[in-house]
């Protein structure tokens, strides 16, 4: 398996929900009350859910690319924008 199938895996919301709801259905089994079951599955959701975002954004972040003209037009921007320089100009 390849590194990015696994991390569609792991951020697949299917996944965290299969294994809420079997942690879920374990805590009812060994004698927890369904609220107590519900709190632990929802407090997983939320885990998974955060996983999910923060990698998410890692591997858009990874695929973001350097364009070098841009560099240099905010530098011109930023020389033009000097309002004491203007002054002096004029």
């Amino acid at each position: 398996m390849k590194k990015q199938d696994f991390i569609r895996k792991f951020t697949s919301r299917k996944l965290w929900m299969s294994v809420s709801s079997f942690v879920m259905m374990l805590l009812v089994f060994f004698g927890y009350s369904e609220s107590k079951a519900v709190q632990v599955a929802s407090l997983i959701m939320a885990g998974g859910t955060v996983m999910a975002y923060v990698i998410g954004e890692g591997m858009a972040d990874s695929k973001s690319t350097y364009i070098p003209e841009t560099d240099e037009a905010i530098e011109y921007i930023e020389e033009d924008e000097d309002p004491e320089e203007n002054e002096e100009n004029d």
